[in-house]
């Protein structure tokens, strides 16, 4: 039994998903054991500065904060709609028998099997389906942000508001991480070398952007600049 192009799918697929998925917990543990050093680390301390800021503002001068928090739902709100639709191509597609002849093309050096485009597009419709509900649970707990930041004669914990950022926060990443996947995975319906090829290139370029060098800034008050601005005054 001799070689057969179809073993690229077997071999290639699984070990460019295995990359990128120890690259992802490998990540994890970074940011969860020293998270200065990851990018999201970094942006999570200053998201708790701002929000430790913004609640010392009396809640009715609290309009640029929701303005922001606003943007951030926006852009959820038209990721998490692209996501479906998508999402709802794929299923089209999946339904559809006719499309798989656009795919066994003598020039995609690989499985091209009625079956494994069904897997090529079930896993897309998966990542795509992860990204929908990270975007909505990013919109939710944003929301619940400008419910918090903008109570009127009210107490609010920090750390109530703190938490329902970062977890918007997390959420956005994760969906994110889901649309990382499904463009991997889309390089596989051209054949399992440019998946391979394009997982390798996607963990260098994540590496770059998320790795952090610059020193965590300490937001406290600086007791010369006050100082400089009482006596202008």
């Amino acid at each position: 039994m001799g070689w057969s192009k179809e073993y690229l799918d077997i071999v290639l697929v699984p070990a460019g998903l295995f990359i990128l998925s120890i690259y992802h917990v490998f990540l994890l543990y970074k940011y969860l054991k020293f998270p200065e050093t990851t990018a999201i680390g970094f942006e999570n301390h200053f998201r708790k500065a701002w929000v430790e800021r913004m609640l010392q503002v009396e809640a009715k001068d609290r309009g640029l904060s929701l303005t922001t928090i606003n943007s951030t739902i926006s852009a959820s709100t038209f990721l998490a709609t692209t996501s479906l639709a998508l999402s709802s191509l794929i299923g089209t597609l999946l339904a559809d028998s006719s499309h798989q002849k656009l795919f066994k093309n003598s020039l995609i050096y690989g499985n091209t099997s009625a079956y494994i485009n069904s897997v090529k597009y079930i896993t897309l419709l998966i990542c795509f389906l992860v990204a929908f509900g990270s975007f909505l649970q990013c919109v939710r707990s944003f929301v619940h942000a400008c419910f918090l930041i903008s109570m009127p004669n009210a107490v609010i914990p920090m750390s109530y508001a703190q938490k329902a950022v970062i977890r918007g926060s997390a959420c956005w990443s994760i969906g994110l991480r889901a649309i990382y996947y499904a463009t991997v995975l889309l390089l596989w319906i051209f054949g399992p070398i440019p998946m391979f090829a394009g997982s390798l290139i996607m963990v260098l370029v994540l590496h770059l952007l998320d790795t952090n060098v610059t020193p965590l800034h300490q937001f406290e008050e600086d007791n010369k600049s006050c100082n400089v601005v009482t006596e202008i005054n």
